[in-house]
């Protein structure tokens, strides 16, 4: 089965896929990250790297391509693997 969830940022995304990978050890080639449509996107808000830096020395940046959500979608082979995934989509508010 295929769970999918869809993220505003993309920190969201990939903190989500450390989640899935470190804690649930879930095989990162049954992971799959994409925009949500057909160009690139970091998500609908800046995050992370994406955003403006924290520091003085680093110039803003205004260059994510902000087109949509980040959709992660993950494949298990069974229920227990399916409630982990879910459990950390909630851990970053994933929506549907």
């Amino acid at each position: 089965m295929k769970l999918t969830g869809k993220f505003d940022t993309r920190r969201e995304a990939e903190m989500t896929v450390e989640r899935l990978v470190q804690q649930f050890n879930i095989d990162r080639a049954k992971v799959l990250v994409a925009p949500d449509g057909d160009a690139n996107s970091a998500g609908t808000e800046d995050a992370g790297a994406d955003a403006a830096a924290g520091t003085s020395s680093q110039e803003a940046r205004d260059d994510a391509a902000l087109n949509g959500r980040v959709v992660v979608t993950v494949d298990v082979a069974d229920d227990a693997t399916a409630d982990e995934v879910r459990s950390a989509f909630n851990e970053f508010d994933a929506s549907a």
